[in-house]
């Protein structure tokens, strides 16, 4: 199969859509796709550094300046993806390069699907400071853009639930964002690297070590956690709080944390790099995160993939993922997450290596590629089976045998589609210096 990967943000650009947008377009390749990604331009990398990395001309976002949006591109994408023989487009993103993703599929006639990440309601205030936008007006803006789609992805039933309010009414389907989980299970980090920096960190064997890994923003709320830590020395007074990361809302947090007299008791690392993510986990007896404004949250499944527990504000997408009081505590009231720390500590059992391997699964890369394939593969045979006059008049030679290809795929499909499927015949084919000189000439 063939897949135009559709996003305003990718890498260099971090950020938890980039990261899930890489996963699949690297897990699909596994299997044998093709994975086209068309994104913005970005200054620290080159432009036509990858030929499977189509980068349009694009500017700094007025309100999110770390984040860019395209101003042209439309015929060059066209020209691009018609080259390709694209078999679907998948948006990642409801603004510029989402909205001319649609534009390209229904120039081609050919499914187009979305995954909806963020929750916009607790964003709109960074633009114009929400003089534009109201949160009332998301769910609008939303609905209009999903309606004429194929298909949406909720990387969680709080999406899910949240498109339902908004009166979406194209199919939905829950597909976790999985993670390559070899990247934290890393048996290569000997308890000697982890009691190395808990040392250097300035916390004892003896201690609690509660890690807090995320972009420092007010959204993150771990101004939360902060608030409810004296409440936590006060019955156990060996606990210390690691926050890393960084972001508009440090200066806040350090402040907030003298105020309550607790640098004692909080660590502030700062930036640490990706690759490193992984010992810090490790190092730690608890992730913590009193966020509630997360629609999935790849951290939590970073920290049960590396096998350490989660402390966590619940919600639907939680309520799926911590299934066993070894996997985590979760509370519902921001006033019990000192209680909730505490019973985390005295009441968590070891993770067993049944249930580790189990859950190692279900979080997996892996799993998360195959289960979208599922979704692209019923997308595109519901489309073929509305619209057979469409198929036979508009598609090209080649694609018409994929297609037939794609549908005995899909029939050999077990039971669970969504967690496995066939492989496809289809190689990953690396564009030949022609293709890229051709793109060039499209894009300037």
């Amino acid at each position: 199969m063939r897949v135009g990967l559709f996003t305003d943000t990718y890498f260099p650009q971090v950020s938890g859509v980039s990261t899930s947008i890489r996963t699949l377009k690297e897990e699909l390749e596994k299997e044998g796709h093709e994975v086209y990604v068309f994104t913005t331009t970005d200054p620290e990398v080159k432009r036509y550094e990858d030929p499977t990395i189509i980068r349009l001309p694009s500017v700094p976002f007025i309100s999110f300046t770390d984040r860019r949006i395209v101003y042209r591109g439309l015929i060059s994408s066209y020209k691009i993806a018609k080259q390709y023989q694209l078999d679907i487009i998948h948006t990642q993103t409801e603004f510029s390069v989402g909205l001319l993703g649609k534009m390209v599929a229904k120039a081609l006639h050919i499914p187009v699907i979305h995954t909806y990440h963020t929750q916009y309601e607790d964003y709109v205030s960074y633009i114009a400071n929400g003089k534009i936008i109201r949160p009332s007006m998301v769910k609008y803006i939303v609905r209009g853009y999903l309606n004429d789609l194929d298909g949406v992805i909720c990387p969680s039933r709080i999406v899910y639930n949240l498109l339902d309010g908004y009166e979406v009414k194209i199919p939905k389907r829950i597909i976790p964002t999985g993670i390559p989980v070899e990247k934290y299970v890393r048996e290569d980090i000997t308890k000697e690297d982890t009691e190395n920096l808990r040392e250097s960190l300035g916390i004892l064997s003896d201690e609690t070590m509660l890690l807090s890994l995320s972009r420092v923003s007010f959204e993150k709320n771990i101004q939360a956690v902060i608030k409810s830590l004296p409440a936590v020395i006060s019955e156990n007074a060996k606990v210390k709080l690691v926050i890393v990361g960084d972001g508009p809302y440090l200066d806040d947090l350090k402040e907030q944390a003298e105020q309550l007299d607790l640098t004692d008791y909080i660590i502030f690392t700062g930036m640490v790099k990706h690759e490193d993510a992984a010992l810090y986990y490790k190092a730690c007896d608890f992730f913590i995160s009193a966020s509630t404004s997360e629609t999935q949250g790849l951290t939590y499944i970073e920290s049960l993939a590396s096998g350490r527990p989660i402390i966590a504000h619940g919600n639907p997408y939680l309520d799926d993922v911590i299934d066993d009081k070894m996997f985590g505590t979760l509370y519902y009231h921001e006033a019990d997450l000192a209680d909730a720390i505490l019973d985390a500590i005295v009441d968590t059992p070891h993770i067993t290596k049944e249930k580790y391997q189990e859950k190692l699964y279900d979080i997996s890369a892996q799993h998360f590629a195959k289960s979208v394939y599922a979704f692209y593969l019923d997308t595109i045979i519901s489309e073929q089976n509305e619209k057979p006059e469409k198929l036979s008049m508009t598609v090209r030679g080649s694609r018409t045998e994929r297609s037939i290809k794609l549908a005995k795929n899909a029939a050999n499909l077990p039971k669970r589609a969504v967690q496995v499927t066939a492989k496809t015949s289809v190689k990953v084919v690396k564009a030949p210096r022609k293709m890229i000189t051709s793109i060039k000439d499209f894009l300037d």
